[in-house]
């Protein structure tokens, strides 16, 4: 049959045998990318259900049956729920993780306008549908797992913690604020620009960009006033 369809077409029976393959490998099992791209699309569906019924509640074959697979098929991936569950969380983790060119890209020079720019994305991440699914399932089940709370910290949260701290260094160096400990002052930094406006939004109390701009505003240069050098600090500065 091939030799007569490459004499037919004008075409090799090489040519033809390497069609039909493709042919058949479409119509057959999937490709490594559109399977990871179904992995993905279990996993955020997982996390869907978890966020709607609770760890307790949410069973493999309700995840199964969101996105038509098998029971056999997810629990080809995971061994158990307990699994699926922190897989899922890693996801959302990962997709709030900033790049570090992404962060590097504020510092211009401007201590408060830096500030101000890594709090509007961190709110902003929040803000987005796979924030808030982070933030309410951390909210309501990290007393069952409390290693997604360290995850998501130590994922997400410190890199951006320790970049505020090299930027308040850089600033202690130049004279632009007080000699203070950086590490402290970028963790109050995200408990009250950042920590706020999110705690209000995973509540569903989301406020209007000028309204979150003014508070962001506002307590940056809080933050900033409280550590700008006094007579004191001058003296003792070289």
């Amino acid at each position: 049959m091939t030799q007569a369809l490459a004499q037919e077409g004008g075409f090799g029976e090489r040519d033809v045998t390497h069609a039909t393959a493709a042919l058949r490998h479409k119509a057959g099992r999937p490709t490594r990318e559109q399977a990871e791209a179904r992995h993905q699309e279990m996993l955020d569906a997982a996390l869907d259900l978890f966020l709607e019924h609770g760890f307790e509640l949410t069973t493999i074959e309700m995840v199964a049956a969101r996105v038509s697979m098998t029971r056999r098929t997810v629990y080809a991936l995971y061994a158990d729920k307990a699994a699926l569950f922190n897989a899922a969380v890693q996801r959302a983790i990962e997709r709030q993780i900033v790049p570090p060119d992404v962060l590097a890209g504020f510092d211009q020079g401007d201590l408060a306008a830096t500030l101000e720019s890594v709090a509007r994305l961190r709110i902003a991440q929040v803000m987005t549908p796979n924030g808030l699914r982070l933030q309410r399932i951390i909210n309501t089940e990290s007393y069952r797992f409390p290693e997604i709370f360290t995850a998501n910290l130590e994922q997400s949260a410190k890199p951006v913690m320790d970049f505020v701290a090299g930027v308040l260094d850089r600033a202690i160096a130049t004279g632009q604020i007080s000699p203070t400990d950086s590490g402290m002052a970028a963790s109050a930094f995200m408990s009250m620009v950042v920590g706020g406006q999110v705690r209000a939004i995973v509540s569903g109390r989301v406020p209007a960009r000028a309204e979150l701009d003014r508070k962001v505003n506002f307590t940056v240069r809080l933050l900033l006033d409280g550590l700008r050098p006094r007579g004191d600090d001058m003296e003792e500065m070289p």
